[in-house]
This record gives C-alpha cells, sequence and structure tokens, in this order.
C-alpha cells in the first residue's frame, strides 16, 4: 500500500502543479506550442468530465462532483482488499493511477472556485471569495495534440467533407493518469488476473 500512496502522492503533485501554474499564468483560451503545431497547451476549463466533456448544468456537477468521491472511497477500499489478497504490483500501480487521477479532478472541482478569481478577464489570482462555491470549481485542462488534421472524404456518411483532428480532446494529468491505469489494465490483464503467477 506503501508504494500505491506514493504513485498517488506523486501524480497529485505534478498534476496540481501544472495546474497550478496554468491557471495563474495563461489567460482562458491562450495556447503554446510546444512541438509544432501537433502538441500544444492550451488552456481551458471545463464543467466536469474527462478531456473536457460536459454534465447538465449546476445540480449536474454536484451529482457528479459526489459520485467521484463516493467513486474514490469505493476504490481506495478495493485497492486495500486486493492487496491484502495478494494481487499484482502493476495491478496496484495501475489501480493507484486511476485513483489519482479522479482525486486530481476533484480537487479542482472541490477547491478551485473557492480560491482563485475566474480566467474570464485575464489570468487568475488567489483570491477570496473566489469564483464559484464548493464542489462549483472548473477542471483545468491544457494537453492538446492534434497530430492528425484533415478532411473526411465526401462519400462518408454524416461528415462528408468536414474536418476532423486527431486527437481532438483537450486533457490535463489526471485524466492521462487515468486513461493510462485503465489503458495498462485492459491490456495486461491476463497477467495482472492469472492465478498461476499471482504475487
Amino acid at each position: 500500500m506503501k508504494k500505491a500512496l506514493l504513485i498517488i502522492f506523486l501524480v497529485l503533485l505534478i498534476d496540481q502543479a501544472i495546474k497550478i501554474y496554468v491557471k495563474t499564468h495563461f489567460y482562458l483560451g491562450q495556447e503554446v506550442q510546444l512541438a509544432g503545431n501537433w502538441a500544444i497547451l492550451a488552456f481551458t476549463e471545463n464543467n466536469g468530465m474527462a478531456f473536457g466533456m460536459e454534465f447538465a448544468g449546476k445540480y449536474g456537477k454536484i451529482f457528479l462532483s459526489t459520485f467521484r468521491i463516493f467513486a474514490v472511497i469505493g476504490l481506495f477500499w478495493y485497492l486495500n482488499d486486493v492487496i491484502k489478497n495478494g494481487a499484482k504490483q502493476g495491478f496496484v500501480w495501475c489501480m493507484a493511477l486511476i485513483i489519482a487521477g479522479a482525486i486530481g479532478n476533484i480537487l479542482d472541482s472541490a477547491f478551485y472556485g473557492l480560491i482563485f478569481s475566474d480566467s474570464y478577464c485575464g489570468v487568475a489570482h488567489f483570491a477570496s471569495p473566489g469564483y464559484a462555491g464548493f464542489l462549483h470549481g472548473k477542471v483545468v485542462d491544457m494537453f492538446y495534440f492534434p497530430i492528425l488534421t484533415g478532411h473526411f472524404p465526401q462519400w462518408v456518411p454524416f461528415w462528408g467533407s468536414e474536418q476532423f483532428i486527431f486527437f481532438r480532446p483537450i486533457f490535463n494529468f489526471s485524466d492521462a493518469s487515468i486513461s493510462v491505469g485503465v489503458f495498462l489494465i485492459l491490456v495486461f490483464q491476463r497477467k495482472f488476473f492469472s492465478k498461476a503467477n499471482a504475487a
């Protein structure tokens, strides 16, 4: 459990350091190219879900934030249980990445509205009162990788001739942590859940 907690702490430290830096040094919509046109630091905010997706309004955000908190509690309980039952170390690390990512975005929603001014009129700063109440803060996103751009062929149904961008969503370190954790569990599920090689 100590290694899992260390992973969670390190992910949260990196995630919050990046978010606070972007929030206090970028104005909303500002972009900085990291590697040409395919790797961009682009400051955006969203109301809750991963990769900039939205959830229904004020009450939807409270529901989403509350659900996340209970989900993290459940994941911690599950992680503790699988560790006691000899889970593979790789699986434990993946679960730690998922938990850390979930906590990272909860922190934005819970506290950023309380401690920051909004980012609409310029660079945000620490403020009291902030721009929103508890659990109503916006999640900070910044990583944008439009690696491939072009237009769909005219014969493609619904999207013919429309522009496409891959990868379109703008995300943060927490989103990446969750995605990596889930991806690795899917890729190595046979190894992680093999009884014959259980650690």
